[in-house]
């Protein structure tokens, strides 16, 4: 059907289901069109008439979002087939035009446990955290001066790894992490190398080089280059899995010799 020039509705068909284990479900939802509207707020007109596009009167679709301008991660989705925060994703830019109407599928990513509807868990890429002592390590809370002085260009990116808002986005997209594959993903990663940086979080260096030496390491990384390709933030990561590639060959050779 050819598209008319100001589509008039928006259709979401939502992958709903009501928890783990449950049978999944689609159903759609038609509301109207309003300009500049993103995935969030046209979740939230369904919300306030839960009724499907058919008139059935059922409870309202399950998500979740906090800060509303990409900062938190808490809303990402697959959109359209292609994962993202909803808060960001503006239905003129994402749906497809049929006729009148913005055509709009949402489903709940894969890669994590559904908990309902569009809401899956994530604590996996924060226990992944631990894995990689993804902090700076401090003796107490007392003053200790200014920080060491530290390389632009390091500075630089660090800055950037430090985008990262552990959405899942990368996850998502990384054809290596599965459920056959014990590889921590991309944001992991990217996190060693943050803290590797760190002139105080270098002293766990070595304990994170030996986690990513692991099975569950850098050697899981197939190089697809998804993950770069989804980052909302634009975190480097084929960047840091490159350099990370380094370090750890030459972590592996020091200990091969004796170096310390």
């Amino acid at each position: 059907m050819a598209a008319t020039a100001t589509p008039s509705k928006i259709r979401l068909k939502i992958l709903r289901q009501k928890g783990a284990g449950a049978d999944s479900y689609w159903e759609s939802y038609e509301i109207p069109y309003q300009d500049k509207i993103n995935v969030i707020s046209a979740l939230m007109e369904v919300r306030k008439n839960p009724s499907t596009a058919d008139g059935k009167v059922v409870e309202p679709p399950a998500w979740e979002a906090a800060c509303l301008e990409e900062v938190c991660g808490s809303c990402t989705m697959n959109i359209n087939g292609g994962v993202r925060q909803a808060c960001t994703a503006l239905i003129e830019d994402v749906g497809e035009i049929v006729g009148d109407t913005y055509m709009v599928t949402l489903e709940p990513m894969k890669k994590f446990p559904l908990v309902r509807d569009l809401i899956v868990d994530r604590s996996q890429m924060f226990e992944n955290l631990k894995k990689v002592k993804g902090w700076v390590p401090i003796d107490g809370s007392y003053d200790l001066g200014m920080a060491p002085p530290q390389d632009d260009h390091i500075r630089q990116l660090r800055y950037a790894l430090s985008r990262c808002m552990t959405c899942g986005c990368c996850m998502e997209a990384c054809p290596q992490v599965n459920d056959r594959s014990p590889f921590v993903g991309p944001a992991a990663l990217g996190q060693t190398l943050l803290f590797n940086l760190h002139p105080i979080g270098k002293n766990l260096e070595s304990e994170r080089l030996d986690y990513i030496t692991s099975e569950e390491g850098i050697t899981g990384c197939g190089n697809a280059q998804n993950c770069v390709k989804v980052c909302p933030k634009a975190v480097p990561l084929t960047r840091a899995i490159a350099l990370l590639n380094r370090d750890t060959t030459l972590y592996r050779l020091k200990k091969w010799v004796g170096i310390d």
